[in-house]
This record gives C-alpha cells, structure tokens and sequence, in this order.
C-alpha cells in the first residue's frame, strides 16, 4: 500500500481574493441582523415571538458570543414596535387593611398624572384645612357647641344648688368630688356644730344629703353623655368644615378620573380618611413622625393620600424589551424596602419597588439563564410568576413560608410576558431532563449555531457580515485581501476547511485588532498583512506555555525522538487547551509485552490519570487484537501502555491509533520509524476514525521537527476522514510543497503500520495465515508463542479436567 501523503493544496483551503466582488468593505451593503448561518433559530425565534399562548417563553441555546442576545433583541423589539404600550400600575394605600395595598391599573401615563395631582392635593390640604378651621364662622360655631354643653352643665348644677338651699344644704366642690353640707345663717357648719345638732335633726339633715346625692349623681352620670354629644356635634363640626375645604377638590379629581372606578373608589377613600384625620393631618403637618410607643402600623396622613407609581410608560410608545443584567430574586419580582425610625424598621406601601418582571409587564424580559440559576430563590420565583400569571411581591423567606413576621402583602399584579432565557447547550438539556416544569414554561428552543458552511455565497455574506461589525464599532473598511484572510482565519477557528465560524465575539475581537494594526502601519484599509499581524499578536501573547514545552523538547527534558526507530514506542499527539488558546503537544507512547492472559493494561488508568474516553480506547485495543490474532486461541500476553511524562490526566480516544502501533510494534519486535508521528482513533475493526484538534496536533510536531531541522523523512499520520478540516498554517504547507514534511491520511490500521515500520502489513492468504516478513504475520506468530508457552507454564490438569474441558 503506497501512501504519497498529501498535496500542499489539501492542506489549506484558499479564499482567492479576486473572487469578492468588490474593493474594500465599505462598498458592500451591511449584513446588520446578524442572521448569517442561523435560519433554524431564527425561525424558531419568529415562532416563539409570534405565538401568544401561555407557556411559549423561549430557550435561546448556544455558546457565547454566537449572537443569540442581539437577534433575539431584534426579534423581540420587532414584534414589540407593532404593539401598544402596556398599562401604568401604581399602589396606594388600602384603608381598610393597611398591610394590603391596593393595585390598579391605569392607561400608559394616567399613573404619572394621578401622582402629581395627588402630591398637589396633599400640597394644598394643609393650608385649606388650615384657613377652614381658623375661619371666624369655624371658631363661633366651635364655640357655641361647646356653650351649650357648659350651659346644660351649669344649669343642672345651679339647679342642684337651689334644692339645697331650700332644703338647708350647700354644694361643694372639694378635691375630693362634689358634697353636701349644713348651713345655718348662711355658714356652713363644722363636724363639731354638726355633732351638737338634736339627733332628729341630724337625722333629718343626712335624709336629705342622701336624696340630694343621689340627684347629684344622676347629673354626675349625665355629663359623659352629654361630653359625647358635644364631641359628636364638634366631628360633624369638623366632618362639614373638612367637607367644604376639600370636597370640592377631590370632586374635581373624581371627575377627573370618573373613567376609572377605582380611582374614583379610592378617591372617596381618602376623603373619608382626610375627614376623619383633619385634625391630626394640621397637627403634624401632614409628614410628623409617630411618636415613642404610638401607632407605626399607619403612615403619617401625607403619605397615606401619595401614589406610588410602580411601573410608568409615560414615556412608552411600544410595548417593552427589558434586559436584567442581575437577575436576583428581587431584581425580578420586585421587593419591599424598610427604613430604620426610632430603632425599628418600619415600611409602607410607598416603599413598594418594582422588578424587572413589573417593567417587562405586557412586554419581553431577556434573561441570562446561568447568572439567573446561580441566583437564590429567583429561578422558583420566575417560574411561580410564569405558572400563576401573577406578580406576588414577597421576600423570599415569605415565599418559601420560612418567616411569618408582620410585612406588606400587596396586592398581586397579572403578568403578561414574554421571556427569553439566554444559555448555553448543557444548560437547557440539564434543565430540560431535571427540571418537569421548564418543559411546560419554555416550550420553544432556538438554537444557535457556531458555524456554517463555506460556499462562494456564503463567503460574500461574511464579507456583509464583516462590514456590518466595521461599520456598527467603527472600524476601517477591509480590503478584499483583508477579507479573504478573514474568511480563511474562521475555517481555522471552526478546525474545518468546509464551514466558516460564526462566532459573532471571535470574529469581532480579530477585526478589532485588525484595524488597530493597519492604523499602526497607517493603512487606508486594512489587508491580510494586518489581519495576518492580529493573528500572530494574539497567538504571541498566549504561547507561553507552548514555547516553555517546546523548549524542554528541544533540550531532551521531555523526550521525543524525531529521528531513528525504536521497537514499541510511538509518537503520539495530544492538544492542550488553556484560556481559549489551543496547541499541540508531542507525547512519546510506549508498550511492552510479556506473558500474561489477555489483558492490556493502560497505566494511566490504573494511577487513576485517565478519563473514561481514553480508557474506553484502550480497552478497544484489547478486542481489536483478539478477534483479529487470537479468535480460536487465547491472548496470552500481557501488554503495558502508558503516556511517558504525563504528569497530569490523560482523556479522549485521539491517540488509541499510536497505541496500537506501539503495541503492535511491541509484540512483533518491528522497530517504528521516530520520524512520524500519530494520531487517530480505533475501533475494533481497525478502521481510523476521524479526531478533533487536527490541525494544532500537526504543528506541534512540525514545530519540533523544524527546530531540530526538516529532514525530509518527518511528517504526521492522521485519519483520512480528517483531510477535510486541515486549515495548516503557511509554514506547514510550503514545508509540505518543498517535500520536507509530509501528512499522510490513513483509513486502517495497516496502513499506518506500513508507514511507520516500512513492512507490509499483509493479509490473510488462502490457508489462513498471514505471508512471511509482515507485520500481521510476526504479530500472530508471537501470539502463539506466548500461547505455546502459556501452555507449557500451566500446571498438568487431572483427567476429568481434560475430558471435561474437550466437551465443551
């Protein structure tokens, strides 16, 4: 099987300058939605943003930086230019229950009217109130209830006096009440004159105390009565007085807003309330504190008639596109606010705050669905709000029912919104099979993709694409070149030489720097030189870790052979992965073979340094070697496989191949040539199959072989299924053209095993067996040896084992 490798020209894939219509950017029309390589989820945001039924939210899935937030942005400020503005909310005070405050719902900037009217209200109550009550006709009027009650008082005392008087007594009024005592000539007597009367006048004068006292009494138990009705006659004093100075002025309000009969019903509450409170409403001016001990369960009379607008779209044409950057359970759903007074915190209904849920009411709510996970409580609040269409402001001990101190309880507002949660694949699959709600709450899924296709169409749409970010940062236009290299440097990202990376951040961040480097060259237009320049800029400035690698290599720290042949050891490839940078690293691979029963055991999984993927593909090695070398004998070896100074974990199948090259190598004792290097996987047919990272693994032997100096025998072997993504820097691919270097695409293990030793594989002939001087062949004959010799090992079995083990 000759394998020439491949051709420079598979090795990269050309954007030709000449074939972009145009000369700089600037000439071409913007791209500016954004929704290059994103039908499937554009379609479904259409869907998801057109239909109204309950439980149609939307998922927008993908990773970050794929443009999911401003196309759903567009899409959703869209739908919402089409749609009116949703209604103002405010709360005011409940009268009747004042830890109930009252919602309602008024049209986009009544709400912000009706405030300022009511501040005006409150502003001219006082001196209303004031100018009523200090009114001559107020004070006669006061004052004559008052008379009449003094009146009533004295005659009933005067009229007690007379019956004493007739009677020979006086009434006194002592510190101790009211009492009755004997006169004579005028005087009143002492205890001792008193005592010195005949006993029948003594008896006489103490019958006619006690008649007098018990009509004393009766005046006595008259007078709260008639303190009450002169109390009455003064409220109803007070009720027309406070009628008159405020009515008509709520009257004018009431007319005002008559449309709206809950404004009207509130309304006729505060005028009730202002009646019964004028007095303490002038006495505190409307805002005094509430004294030591008093009554904190109401606010002060003036914050009693506010309003407080919760959600104002006075300034609303459309319905609303809300984005919550902290989506916290209050964040969301609103919140009560206290303030400390006197050493207590104390609220109001004023104090009520509005969340993101409130000013997204009647309109769209855009959510970063992790930032809101990793939030306490508000992803049960978001989804309680979803499923009761309502907006119930409690704090979250509340909700959970973990406290039950005395709060505000304010009215629920109905909820009519759209949200759109903003996450990445994981997230919404974990969610989808953990969480049996989200399924009934987010029914639409719109997922994003991070790559498209590379066709001549799709190229001149990148180039719209490339004039829009220009255009919206302000960047410098891009020259055809600067375009191409562009499009090219995408493919690189994708690691495929058929589609292009469409993602929206990466691409940006190169333009960007792009411009900033022809601005440094003073370019009128940025070209592939400057692209170029960002590309190196950005890879210098995260390849410490690389060039540190790199350098141990070439001082035989870390060893790898580029050169020569040793019998079971492979070079194998590997890609490191740290802060969004990736590079290849050349892992020296080797086996050894023994005696044994089968098993092929991987050391880095028994040091517990390999992760299941790779395990996994060693485990295959041993299938793979037993259905093709020993179907009818036992495997009697044992094989070691470990990745020589691995310090840390070992995963993914990529280097299963170069294991079982080695391994292979090993048991046949065929020396593999060092110059190559390796990667693919393996299944347990030897069939090569296709790995990620193809493109750093190749330049991470490249490097290492360049530095000690290109020899023409140096190249890497990778699986042919991978051909398609090879997006090779320029070194690589003139190295290739010259004959220096060579990639060599295999399909099955033989083929690689043919590179790497320089044998023939070999097949199975007629008999059964494989030729002599293969790789195949040498492998199978070790197997038997080791069987023989397994044999001969054992201990002798007695006769009915023998007889036993020949029937089955």
């Amino acid at each position: 099987m000759a394998n020439r490798g491949l051709d420079a020209e598979q090795l990269y894939r050309r954007c030709v300058p000449e074939s972009l219509p145009f000369e700089t950017t600037a000439e071409v029309e913007p791209l500016e939605d954004g929704r290059l390589g994103q039908s499937r989820a554009v379609q479904a945001l259409r869907f998801g943003v057109g239909i109204e039924h309950p439980g149609y939210n939307i998922f927008a899935l993908g990773p970050p930086g794929t443009g999911k937030f401003p196309l759903a942005r567009h899409f959703l400020t869209r739908r919402a230019e089409s749609r009116p503005a949703p209604p103002d909310w405010i709360y005011v005070y409940n009268f009747e229950h004042p830890e109930r405050p009252r919602a309602i719902r008024l049209p986009a900037g009544m709400g912000l009217r009706l405030r300022q009217d009511m501040e005006q209200l409150v502003e001219e109550l006082r001196p209303a109130l004031s100018s009523a009550f200090e009114s001559e006709e107020y004070q006669a009027r006061r004052q004559a209830i008052e008379e009449e009650f003094r009146e009533r008082s004295n005659r009933a005392f005067t009229e007690l006096r007379r019956k004493a008087q007739e009677r020979g007594l006086a009434l006194l009024q002592t510190p101790m009440g009211w009492v009755f005592a004997p006169l004579r000539g005028g005087q009143v007597l002492s205890p001792e004159d008193l005592q010195a009367l005949p006993e029948a006048e003594r008896r006489r004068i103490e019958e006619e105390v006690e008649r007098l006292q018990q009509e004393l009494q009766q005046v006595l138990a008259q007078m709260p009565r008639w303190q009450r009705e002169m109390q009455r006659s003064l409220r109803e004093l007070n009720r027309e007085v406070t009628n008159f100075a405020v009515g008509a002025r709520i009257e004018d309000l009431q007319e005002k807003y008559a449309k709206f009969a809950a404004v009207v019903e509130h309304l006729d509450a505060v005028r009730r309330d202002i009646v019964r409170h004028a007095r303490e409403f002038l006495s505190s001016g409307g805002e005094a504190q509430e004294p030591a001990g008093g009554d904190r369960s109401q606010p002060p009379p003036a914050r009693r008639y506010r309003v407080n607008l919760l959600v104002d779209n006075s300034e609303t044409d459309y319905a609303p596109v809300v984005y919550e950057d902290n989506p916290t359970y209050q964040n969301l759903l609103g919140r009560v606010e206290y303030v400390s007074q006197m050493g207590a915190l104390i609220t109001d209904f004023n104090l009520i705050r509005p969340g993101a849920l409130h000013r997204a009411n009647g309109g769209y709510l855009i959510l970063d669905a992790r930032r809101l996970l990793t939030q306490p409580f508000a992803w049960e609040g978001l989804k309680r709000a979803l499923r009761s269409r309502q907006l119930r402001i409690e704090s979250p001990g509340q909700a959970m029912g973990l406290i039950s101190t005395i709060s505000l309880e304010p009215e629920p507002v109905p909820l009519d919104v759209k949200v759109v949660l903003l996450g990445d694949r994981l997230l919404y699959y974990l969610l989808s099979a953990l969480d049996p709600e989200f399924g009934q709450l987010f029914k639409v899924a719109a997922d994003f993709s991070e790559e498209l296709e590379r066709t001549e169409e799709n190229q001149l749409l990148y180039a719209r694409l490339i004039a829009a970010i220009t255009r919206r940062e302000g960047l410098m236009p891009f020259d055809r070149t600067g375009v191409a290299r562009i499009i090219e440097h995408t493919s690189r990202l994708v690691g495929d030489a058929g589609r292009l990376s469409i993602h929206l951040e990466s691409i940006a961040e190169v333009l960007r720097e792009s411009d900033y480097w022809a601005r440094e060259n003073g370019n009128g237009a940025v070209t592939a030189a400057d692209v170029q320049r960002a590309i190196d800029a950005r890879i210098r400035r995260s390849d410490r870790l690389r060039e540190r690698i790199q350098e141990e290599i070439l001082r035989g720290t870390i060893l790898i052979d580029t050169a020569g042949e040793r019998v079971g050891q492979v070079n194998g490839l590997s890609v490191i992965e740290l802060g969004g940078f990736a590079f290849g690293r050349p892992n020296r691979i080797t086996a050894r073979v023994r005696l044994g029963r089968g098993e092929v055991v991987d050391i880095e999984r028994e040091v517990k340094l390999s992760g299941p993927i790779h395990s996994k593909g060693v485990l295959i090695l041993a299938g793979f070697l037993g259905a093709r070398y020993a179907s009818e004998r036992p495997l009697s070896l044992s094989a070691s496989l470990v990745f020589e100074q691995s310090y840390s974990g070992v995963e993914g199948d990529s280097a299963s191949s170069a294991e079982l090259y080695a391994l292979l190598s090993a048991i046949a004792g065929v020396p593999v040539k060092q110059s190559l290097a390796v990667t693919g996987s393996v299944n347990q047919h030897g069939d090569i199959q296709a790995i990620g990272g193809v493109n750093e693994k190749i330049e991470g032997f490249f490097d290492i072989c360049r530095e000690r100096g290109l020899t023409g025998e140096q190249g890497v072997i990778i699986p042919a299924s991978n051909v398609q993504h090879l997006m090779l820097k320029q070194e690589v691919v003139e190295a290739v053209r010259a004959g220096r270097f060579h990639v060599y695409p295999v399909e099955r293990v033989d083929e690689g095993i043919e590179l790497l030793t320089g044998l023939p594989a070999g097949e199975r002939d007629e008999s059964g067996g494989y030729p002599e001087g293969t790789v195949n062949g040498m492998v199978e004959r070790r197997l038997a040896e080791l069987s023989r010799k397994l044999r001969q090992s054992s201990p002798p079995r007695a006769p009915e084992e023998s007889e036993e083990e020949e029937q089955r």
